[in-house]
């Protein structure tokens, strides 16, 4: 049998990370400024600082998920 760098528990934790980083960039959209017209909402908390953390969060939460060691098997 092969033995893989990463196992399913690896899979599900790189999964995880990366739908809180796609979270994290949706919090981060939204309209934006052009000319002739100045919109105030490109300065919400929820874009400044709620979506950078979360997409923070996801990245390490994937290095995490990088760096898992899986457990060995005992041999039969």
């Amino acid at each position: 049998m092969r033995d893989f760098a990463f196992n399913k528990t690896n899979y599900i934790l790189l999964a995880v990370g990366m739908a809180v980083i796609i979270v994290g960039f949706i919090l981060m959209s939204g309209s934006g400024s052009y000319e002739g017209h100045f919109d105030p909402s490109i300065f919400s908390v929820r874009r400044i600082k709620v979506a950078p953390i979360v997409c923070f969060l996801g990245f390490i939460f994937m290095t995490y998920g990088i760096m898992h060691k899986p457990k060995e098997k005992a041999d039969k």
